[in-house]
């Protein structure tokens, strides 16, 4: 899906951001450093090499050839001699201003630049993953032509591969708002909707923020799932207001989380009532009071949202106000007879599914066809 100079920035910005790890980071020398050589190795594999070999099994290959001899500062190693051969023919190609960039770094600290590299992009040298981004059969920029259902399935618990979903969902993004004003003339002739369950466990998907404002017009939508309101600020910090703000729908199903009851009760606001007050004061007359008096009260307090029935759900909807309402019934509805709820058959095997392997039988009978040169 890369197309120009700036996909790849895209491409290796929402590589890093997710491959960063737990903590703060360390000096940004060092990532600024990576990305100077991830930008000059993908742009080279991208423009010079074979399409077949244009994926992250090569990048791990140029990575693992790249030697550096501390002592030896005229030292080239293969990598190095590509990029002189790419430069004595296009001196000014982009990924040869890149790479020249990167080797201002010399000895220790270039050997240091490479092994975070080679931590960082660890995944990428497993077989499986090597297999996954060998070739591209999701066609992720043709989701808006036709009716299309994608399934995107990671691990819940293990976020090792979690990068993989955020790369995709920025690539979709791009892809789809380019397509939209290029080819569409501004809206999609498809709806693409992006059911995102999990959504704090997916990684962080680069620029949300503004994309969630800009993509509605594009005849795309992003569902955001979130056990806590307090997971998406964990992972976009400051932005996560600003990504709420630009959410047309909210739905409340339930939960304890402090920061969330307390945001949404605020968000319900406030209901007036009327308060009847009567006293009685005994002595050697007794006498006799009445007080009416109009206040606020929570619509919702934070106490009565903990313990919201299950069945129950609060939509805020825009320009409308908040509204109690019943969770719809799954078993009622027209399609529930095809779902592995209703009847274990109609569960889907994605192992059968993509175990391709012909069974021979002894019974089969089979053309043979020789194909030889």
């Amino acid at each position: 899906y890369i197309h120009s100079e700036k996909d790849i920035l895209k491409l290796v910005t929402t590589l890093m951001v997710n491959t960063q790890g737990e903590g703060k980071g360390g000096d940004q020398f060092w990532e600024k450093a990576e990305k100077l050589l991830y930008t000059a190795l993908i742009a080279y594999i991208h423009y010079i090499a074979p399409v077949e070999e244009q994926n992250f099994g090569t990048l791990i290959t140029f990575l693992n050839a790249m030697e550096v001899r501390e002592d030896d500062e005229t030292f080239q190693n293969p990598i190095d001699q590509m990029f002189e051969a790419l430069e004595k023919k296009e001196p000014n190609h982009f990924a040869v201003r890149q790479y020249r960039l990167y080797k201002l770094a010399a000895g220790k600290t270039a050997k240091s630049i490479l092994i975070s590299c080679g931590a960082r992009l660890a995944p990428f040298d497993i077989a499986e993953l090597r297999e996954i981004t060998r070739y591209d059969e999701l066609e992720l920029d043709t989701l808006g032509d036709r009716k299309t259902a994608l399934f995107l399935i990671m691990s819940d618990t293990d976020s090792t591969f979690n990068f993989l979903i955020s790369m995709i969902y920025s690539q979709l993004f791009n892809l789809l708002c380019e397509k939209a004003d290029d080819v569409y003339h501004g809206r999609l002739p498809v709806h693409v909707r992006c059911l995102i369950d999990e959504c704090a466990n997916i990684g962080q998907i680069p620029n949300l923020e503004k994309l969630v404002a800009t993509i509605r017009s594009r005849e795309i939508s992003a569902c955001l799932v979130l056990q806590a309101q307090s997971q998406l600020k964990a992972i976009y910090k400051d932005n996560a207001d600003t990504i709420i703000g630009n959410m047309d729908t909210r739905i409340f199903l339930g939960g304890s989380e402090p920061t969330t009851l307390k945001e949404l009760s605020a968000a319900l606001g406030k209901e007036t009532i009327d308060m009847f007050n009567t006293g009685v004061s005994k002595g050697s007359q007794e006498s006799h009071s009445v007080n009416y008096q109009r206040t606020g009260h929570e619509l919702a307090s934070v106490d009565e949202l903990a313990v919201l029935d299950g069945g129950k759900c609060i939509l805020q909807l825009r320009g409308v106000r908040p509204f109690l309402s019943d969770k719809y019934d799954l078993t009622k509805h027209p399609n529930f007879q095809y779902t592995a709820d209703c009847d274990e058959k109609n569960r889907f095997d994605i192992e059968k599914f993509l175990d391709h392997r012909l069974k021979l039988r002894a019974k089969d009978e089979f053309d043979v066809i020789d194909a030889d040169g």
